[in-house]
């Protein structure tokens, strides 16, 4: 199918061609679109019909518009619930692409002649594109079952030997050899495991009399070789009409989208049947010399990853592909052959770079693009708009974006992308970046546009006519739908993130409402650091946010009243949870303004502490949130050393349960710090070897996992200095730093320390004293 018809056989063709003509073609084919123009460039019919929803007949003519660019793809959905949406992609080496531009090119009227979307959207199960190449239960693969008949057992190679990689010098010869296949298998299997398809060449039986009627006999059809026996079939109108009696139908809107070489990958959950659509692409770009083109292409990649590639290693992988072609009985080098060759010489045997070259060209991440005059609908055209003034384009591949939020730009970027999220549509997702988890002047985003995105845009629609009003709605849709005061605290937060200050009363009344009747302190704690991380949001914003001050502040007061009940006579995995919770109050508070009307500042911060302590001393606590508060007070410098040896000296002492000791070591030295806290402190360390080494052997085995956690999350520097530290055994005193670290000096040079202080200066940016 890839050569051009002979001038005397396209010279007669038209006359030899048998009506209507039915082009039979694989999806997304170089060489059947490439065939597919060869044989209409020589039959010139009068009008084409398209194996496509027949309602995108007004969509065809956007196809010869300058600034479409495939891959795109029709996408259909129903009006009264956008999310029930089906697609129909076509890549520029597409066969029914390359048809509707020849028609549109050349004036002849183009259709689309598959079952009507509205059909399609109103099943229980909406098709994403066509599904003739997917295997399943009861299913048979047309090309599975010729590529086994002729003795092959990979069809994809088999198709690209028979279709792809061949010429031929009459345009018509391989769609009637391929057809005769076709119809051999249909009488075989009949739909196939297809029943659906009987109903859709139904209504593409129906299509083609309506077109033959209207624009005479010469009407071509480029359609999935697998539906051509059964449009040749002789039948009825009355009984084609009888298949489509009864059929649900819901309301359905058509448009042009973008689409991706990505989502044309089998591999990325759409069924399209190839494997390597940026392969195809290339193929079809470039019909002579592929081989050669191709190897340059995959030099450049691995040129840009600083792999080195020369000029010679080029030349010498494409002759390795060839010979490979050669003796593998292959016309020209396919995929195999050239992946070989590009491993061995250009990778030099590595598969790590060959991986890039499949991710990079094979598959590809190519965006396409749709004109300005496509339908769309209101809120879509919003996004497009604020998409250009904030000058961020959708694409394809992943790409990090870093925000300033105290520059305009990025702060309206940076509300977009929040209320997209709100919205559902997940265009950005926030990393750790240089984003704090209490917030800062700087985000860090990775964005990536899909093309199911612009279902969920369509979705959205419901909500508002531009992305601030949708979201806006939204929010206050949920606040009033939301089940828990967590789910509407972090509503609250993001917010404010989006900076929807329209919804935030509904969000904060809400809020008011459900704290005042939730009694559980659990959930009053996980609800706390949405708050305060909102309230440090909104200052960094500059959003008002003094309702929500008070709303905090009403929170975290409740919780230090209600939570020493709440700990006592907790499981272990309640306990672990209430531990995680502890944390997560302790820096809420921290991040918290002081409550209006307080006596003295610090107010909260000192009723906190003592909450604190009031946990760490009751026995009726578990050991790993007594462990935890202690260490958390002596962290914030609210407990003496003493105080913590009498503590850990009470945790650890003969009458305690191995089991509710190792707890309280790993509330106490767990997590960040916990180490070099043992390290700094061997009256800490002499206590907890004292107990290790007192712990019956019996009850050693139950204690050793939760020990392996705690001192397994250690810097390997740190575990090796508590070795050395134990391996040393006891002293009689506090050891010095000598003692702590070696090469430490055994007394203080104060005339070399001061050699550091200019140096200190300079870092924190302070005056040295005079």
């Amino acid at each position: 199918m890839t050569a051009l018809a002979t001038a005397p056989a396209a010279a007669d063709a038209r006359e030899r061609v048998a009506w209507p003509l039915l082009l039979g073609v694989r999806h997304h084919g170089p060489g059947s679109a490439r065939g597919v123009v060869a044989a209409l460039d020589a039959a010139r019919p009068d009008a084409v019909l398209i194996e496509g929803p027949a309602e995108a007949d007004g969509l065809a003519a956007l196809a010869a518009d300058p600034e479409m660019r495939p891959p795109v793809a029709l996408l259909a959905h129903a009006a009264d619930d956008p999310g029930r949406a089906a697609f129909w992609p076509f890549a520029a080496f597409s066969p029914e692409w390359t048809a509707v531009r020849w028609a549109l090119g050349r004036g002849v009227p183009v259709r689309f002649a598959d079952l009507p979307a509205a059909h399609t959207l109103a099943t229980s199960d909406p098709t994403w594109g066509d599904d003739e190449e997917a295997d399943g239960a009861g299913r048979i693969d047309p090309l599975a079952e010729l590529a086994r008949a002729a003795g092959h057992e990979d069809p994809e190679q088999w198709w690209e030997d028979v279709v792809e990689l061949r010429g031929d010098t009459d345009p018509l010869a391989p769609f009637a050899a391929l057809a005769d296949a076709m119809t051999a298998l249909r009488e075989r299997y009949g739909h196939g495991g297809h029943p659906r398809d009987l109903v859709r060449e139904a209504h593409m039986r129906l299509r083609l009399r309506a077109a033959r009627k209207e624009f005479g006999d010469a009407v071509a059809v480029v359609c999935g070789a697998w539906h051509v026996p059964a449009l040749a079939k002789r039948t009825t109108v009355t009984a084609d009409r009888a298949l489509l009696k009864g059929l649900p139908k819901v309301k359905a809107e058509l448009t042009w989208v973008p689409w991706t070489h990505r989502r044309l990958a089998r591999r990325s959950g759409y069924g399209a049947g190839i494997e390597s659509p940026g392969w195809y692409d290339h193929l079809f770009a470039a019909p002579d010399r592929p081989v050669e083109r191709w190897m340059t292409k995959v030099a450049g990649l691995l040129r840009e990853a600083d792999h080195p590639v020369s000029s010679a290693h080029v030349i010498e992988a494409v002759r390795l592909a060839q010979t490979l072609a050669a003796l593998r009985g292959r016309p020209r080098p396919g995929l195999d052959e050239t992946t070989d060759a590009v491993r061995a010489v250009l990778c030099e045997g590595s598969d790590v770079p060959l991986a890039l070259v499949r991710d990079r060209l094979v598959v590809g991440d190519a965006l396409g693009e749709v004109p300005a005059a496509a339908p769309a609908v209101p809120l879509q055209r919003d996004l497009d708009r604020l998409q250009r003034s904030l000058r961020i384009k959708p694409e394809a591949e992943e790409r990090a974006l870093d925000l300033d939020l105290r520059g305009a730009t990025d702060a309206a970027r940076s509300r977009l992308l929040h209320r997209l999220r709100l919205l559902g549509v997940d265009w950005g997702e926030p990393t750790a970046g240089r984003t704090g988890t209490t917030g800062t002047f700087r985000e860090s985003w990775r964005l990536r546009w899909q093309p199911e995105l612009h279902v969920r845009v369509a979705e959205a629609g419901v909500w508002g006519t531009t992305v601030e009003a949708a979201a806006t709605a939204r929010a206050e849709s949920r606040a009033l739908a939301a089940d828990s005061l967590g789910e509407i605290t972090a509503l609250a937060e993001r917010c404010l993130l989006a900076g929807l200050t329209d919804a935030l009363p509904a969000v904060l009344g809400a809020l008011a409402d459900r704290a005042a009747l939730d009694t559980d302190v659990a959930h009053l704690a996980d609800a706390l650091p949405a708050l305060a991380r909102s309230l440090r949001y909104g200052d960094v914003r500059g959003t008002d946010t003094a309702a929500l001050a008070g709303v905090a502040a009403g929170l975290a007061e409740r919780i230090c009243v209600g939570l020493p009940p709440a700990c006592v006579h907790l499981d272990a995995e309640a306990a672990a949870q209430m531990r995680d919770r502890l944390d997560a109050v302790h820096t809420a508070i921290g991040l918290l303004p002081e409550p209006a009307g307080a006596a003295e500042p610090g107010t909260l911060a000192l009723r906190w502490a003592s909450v604190l302590r009031r946990l760490a001393e009751a026995e009726r606590v578990p050991g790993v949130v007594r462990g935890r508060a202690a260490r958390t007070l002596l962290d914030e410098g609210r407990l003496q050393d003493d105080e913590t040896a009498r503590l850990m000296g009470l945790a650890l002492s003969p009458g305690t349960p191995p089991a509710d000791a190792a707890a309280w070591i790993d509330g106490f030295v767990g997590g960040s710090g916990g180490g070099l806290l043992l390290v700094h402190d061997e009256r800490l360390l002499a206590l907890l070897d004292g107990w290790l080494a007192g712990v019956p052997a019996e009850a050693f085995t139950d204690v050793l996992p939760l020990l392996r956690r705690t001192f397994g999350a250690y810097e390997p520097g740190v575990r090796r200095t508590l070795g050395e530290l134990v391996a040393r055994g006891p002293q009689a005193a506090a050891p010095g730093p000598a003692a702590l670290v070696p090469g430490f000096a055994a007394a203080l040079d104060e005339e070399r320390a001061d050699g550091v202080l200019p140096l200190l200066h300079l870092v924190l940016d302070t005056e040295a004293p005079a």
